[in-house]
């Protein structure tokens, strides 16, 4: 299975809001087959898993521990929210994270 499976889907079954129980009768299997899924102590086959993702509103590849962390971050500041002397203060943030990251490869 893959990496950290069972901590996975009980991350991803908490932040939906479910309990185990309700989780459990979405996929039709019984609560005790879901609570080894999330100890660890039982795998879920391939069409549980799909079921389970889909009930989730995640991704298997989540669920799995396979899914890459994500490469880019963006940001878009219209200067609406902010005011210009905060607009300035999160451009100079940006400039020091890239120094420092210029910083450490020398």
């Amino acid at each position: 299975m893959g990496e950290n499976f069972n901590e996975n889907l009980k991350k991803a079954r908490l932040e939906s809001g479910l309990s185990q129980k309700e989780l459990s009768e979405n996929i039709g299997v019984a609560k005790s087959t879901y609570s080894l899924y999330e100890s660890g102590k039982r795998e879920p086959n391939v069409n549980t898993i799909k079921k389970i993702a889909s009930a989730l509103n995640v991704s298997a590849d989540i669920l799995l521990g396979t899914e890459p962390e994500p490469t880019t971050i963006a940001a878009h500041f219209d200067g609406e929210e902010y005011t210009q002397d905060e607009l300035d203060e999160i451009r100079q943030f940006a400039e020091f994270v890239k120094n420092k990251r210029k910083d450490s490869t020398v």
